[in-house]
């Protein structure tokens, strides 16, 4: 049973950073493409970041590039999502995803399973 969690979200004020992590189960992880996305309320789930298998590849939104870092340690079954220079903006739910895709990867569809989200606020 594939399991994914997030964590490290929260409270921040404008220009501050946050790191979350996903810690992945039941899933060969580092054979998957994982991805970032974030949702606010009464709007469709937006593409943040992914990282293909070995780390050696990385695609940002262009809302997020030079300020969000994506990092996998397949070692330990992580991906990370470094946040700096935060704005008010970036607040919504943040949800790592599995794909089994290399390509496409901002499409909601090309992932097959996700976590359940952690809280980002940015307050101004």
């Amino acid at each position: 049973q594939v399991q994914l969690v997030e964590s490290g979200g929260g409270l921040v004020q404008a220009g501050g950073s946050l790191r979350l992590s996903c810690a992945a189960s039941g899933l060969a992880f580092s054979s998957y493409t994982m991805g970032w996305f974030r949702q606010v309320p009464g709007k469709e789930r937006d593409f943040v970041a992914a990282i293909n298998w070995n780390g050696g590849k990385t695609y940002y939104a262009d809302s997020v590039k030079g300020r969000f870092t994506i990092s996998r340690d397949n070692a330990k079954n992580t991906v990370n999502l470094q946040m700096n220079s935060l704005k008010p903006e970036d607040t919504a739910v943040y949800y790592c995803a599995r794909s089994s895709f290399g390509t496409s990867l901002e499409l909601e569809r090309r992932y097959d399973y996700w976590g359940q989200g952690t809280q980002v606020t940015v307050s101004s």
